[in-house]
Formats: structure tokens, C-alpha cells, sequence
């Protein structure tokens, strides 16, 4: 369980990711390292990245303030003004060290730096070991809209080291665990069973069940690297997940969720409404919805607060000629895409996830 090798790039874990890691940058000669990171992870990861690194090669560290409220165009100013400082040319690397927000950042700052220079994601949380690093989405917010802007443009490698989830709290652990059962559930039940039979989640245990979700999303990104058909079931959840996040992270009112808390109740609604409109099972439904509310909690949702999340619906990347989009399930990991969906369904589905 050394490596992943994907159509352009490879995702290397653990140790062999290190020494991987010095052997292209030995081979490639670049001029100048960047490394990206945020202040959690300037903090928790850089010295064992820098301790790692065995290169005649200036480093520098570049640091964005932490949180998805600073995945904006302005934050990718300063890094890119930094670059430029930093006399970063077109033979310089970024290596991302941090969660979704620094990879997803950094890769839409080097792909567009200079018209593009290289980067490899180093992923410090669960979620963009799973999911962000991966595929080679790339992209910041545009205000409390997510992912409005940016591009699809692979890194050079991923390193994929499960030591750095020790800085994790079990709050982010959970957020992560939330894209490993959606791609259970869009792809592979067996993967399903395991994450919500597991007692005690170890990290020996994450080693093994992080490299098969690391290899669905790989083989789904590499059916549809465009994101035309089957790379959209990826979406599952996400939908109303993402209006949900969006609604939370503006409200001053509310507690922010993170990324898989929002998920988690994105995915019990697309269920709700797979069984009224495919006929997903009823019995499915039940089990993922008591075990997901078991796990993330349950929150509150008014008629308002649903009424401004269906609103938030129409700014969804996967929307085409004015109609919203949903991934759904006929049944665990049988998805159907460019499902269009009535507003009255889904308040009823919000009904069935507050009851």
C-alpha cells in the first residue's frame, strides 16, 4: 500500500511519499520551493516537512490565514504577489501543506501563476486526503458562494502522510469521515459497511480505508476528468451540502459547520428524496440517516433558514441551463445524475431529516 498511480500524476503514502518527494525534486531542478501553508499548519506540520526535505534548493514559506472565510480571491492575491516578491519564475514548485482550503487555494494560485507552474498537494486533514487534494480541482470562493472560481489542473504529486491527522481534533476527523461515506455510497457498498461498523476509528485503521477512498475517487475522476457525467455522482450530498455550508458560514446568527457536517445532512436529504423519486430504499434511508444524525448531531432548520438555502441552490456549479442538478441514488452505489428536483420535496425531505 505504497502508492496510487493515476492517469498524470501519483498519490504516494506515508513514509515512501517523503523519499518520493526529493527524488522529483532532485530531478526536476527547480529554481525556487515554495511552500503554502496556513497558520495551523505553519505551526503543527512545516518543521517535519522542512525536516524531510533534502534539497541545495531555497525554500519559502508563504502563510494564508486559516478557515474557508479566507478561500478568496484577495487571499490568492497575496500569495501571488508573493511569488512575485519572492522572485518565483515558471521553474518554481508550490508544495500545498494544509487541509482543502490551502490545497484547493495553492493549486488555483500555481495554475495560474505565470500561466501556470507546478504544485504538489501535501494534505494535513482527513477531508483533503480524501477528497480535496485529489482530482485536480482547484479553485477559492467567490464571497459565501463556493467553488465559484477556478480551474481543473492536476498536481505533480500527493503525499499522503496519516502522522499529520495526529494535530487533528475528532470535530475535523468526523468532517473528513463524511467524504469517505459518500464514496461509499456512490460507489462501493462494501466501503460503506466498513467506515459505520468501525468502534474505534484508529489511525491503522484510516491507513487502509483512506487508500480505497483515495482509489474510488481515482477511479471515478478518471472515467470523467471534465466533470460530464459519471465525475458528478462525486457531487452526491453536496447540492444542498454546499447551500447548507454557504447559509451557515453568513448567518451571524448561527455556528459555522464544517465542510462534512454540512455534507452529512446534504446526503440524508438526497436519500429522502432518491426514495421518493427512484425509490431508493425506504430501509436504506432510515439506516444512513440515524447512523449520519448518530454521528454529526442534528440541526435546526425554520422555514426561513430552508427558504434562503433553496435560494442559494441556483448559484450550484453543476446547474445547467438554469435547472438544479442532483446526484441521487436508485441505490447504495447506484447513482443517477442531472436529477431535477421540486422545491416541495425537498422541504419535505428537511422535514424528514428534523423529525
Amino acid at each position: 500500500m505504497l502508492q496510487i498511480n493515476t492517469q498524470d500524476y501519483t498519490i504516494v503514502f506515508n513514509n515512501e511519499g517523503f523519499k518520493s518527494l526529493n527524488t522529483f525534486l532532485a530531478k526536476n531542478n527547480y529554481s525556487k520551493i515554495f511552500v503554502v501553508v496556513d497558520a495551523i499548519t505553519h505551526q503543527h506540520c512545516l518543521t517535519q516537512l522542512l525536516q524531510q526535505l533534502e534539497t541545495e534548493t531555497t525554500i519559502e514559506v508563504i502563510e494564508i490565514e486559516s478557515g474557508e472565510e479566507n478561500k478568496h480571491i484577495e487571499t490568492c492575491l497575496g500569495v501571488w504577489n508573493a511569488l512575485s516578491e519572492l522572485d518565483g519564475d515558471k521553474k518554481s514548485i508550490v508544495l500545498n501543506l494544509g487541509g482543502g482550503v490551502v490545497t484547493d487555494l495553492g493549486g488555483f494560485v500555481a495554475s495560474t501563476f505565470r500561466r501556470g507552474i507546478d504544485y504538489i498537494n501535501i494534505p494535513t486533514s482527513l477531508l483533503a486526503m480524501v477528497d480535496a487534494s485529489v482530482g485536480g480541482k482547484n479553485g477559492v470562493d467567490l464571497g459565501h458562494l463556493k467553488n465559484q472560481i477556478g480551474v481543473i489542473n492536476t498536481p505533480k504529486m500527493v503525499l499522503i502522510n496519516t502522522l499529520f491527522l495526529d494535530t487533528l481534533s475528532s470535530i475535523e476527523l468526523r468532517s473528513g469521515l463524511a467524504e469517505m461515506l459518500k464514496h461509499g455510497l456512490i460507489k462501493d457498498k462494501k466501503h460503506w459497511q466498513e467506515l459505520t461498523e468501525l468502534k474505534n476509528l484508529t489511525l491503522k485503521d484510516l491507513d487502509r480505508l483512506i487508500y480505497d477512498s483515495v482509489l474510488i475517487k481515482k477511479t471515478v475522476v478518471e472515467l470523467d476528468p471534465f466533470e460530464k457525467k459519471e465525475r458528478k455522482t462525486l457531487n452526491f450530498g453536496h447540492t444542498l451540502g454546499h447551500a447548507i455550508e454557504s447559509f451557515f458560514l453568513t448567518e451571524q446568527s448561527k455556528t459555522k459547520l464544517l465542510h462534512g457536517e454540512a455534507i452529512a445532512i446534504g446526503m440524508i436529504l438526497a436519500c429522502y428524496i432518491s426514495e421518493k423519486q427512484l425509490e431508493f430504499p425506504a430501509e436504506d434511508t432510515e439506516i444512513i440517516k440515524n447512523y449520519l444524525i448518530k454521528l454529526y448531531g442534528k440541526i435546526a432548520f425554520s422555514n426561513n433558514d430552508i427558504a434562503t438555502v433553496i435560494e442559494l441552490l441556483k448559484f450550484d456549479k453543476k446547474n445547467e441551463h438554469g435547472n438544479i442538478n442532483f446526484v441521487l441514488l436508485k441505490a447504495i452505489a447506484e447513482p443517477k445524475v442531472d436529477c431535477l428536483v421540486e422545491n416541495e420535496l425537498i422541504y419535505e425531505a428537511f422535514d424528514y431529516y428534523s423529525k
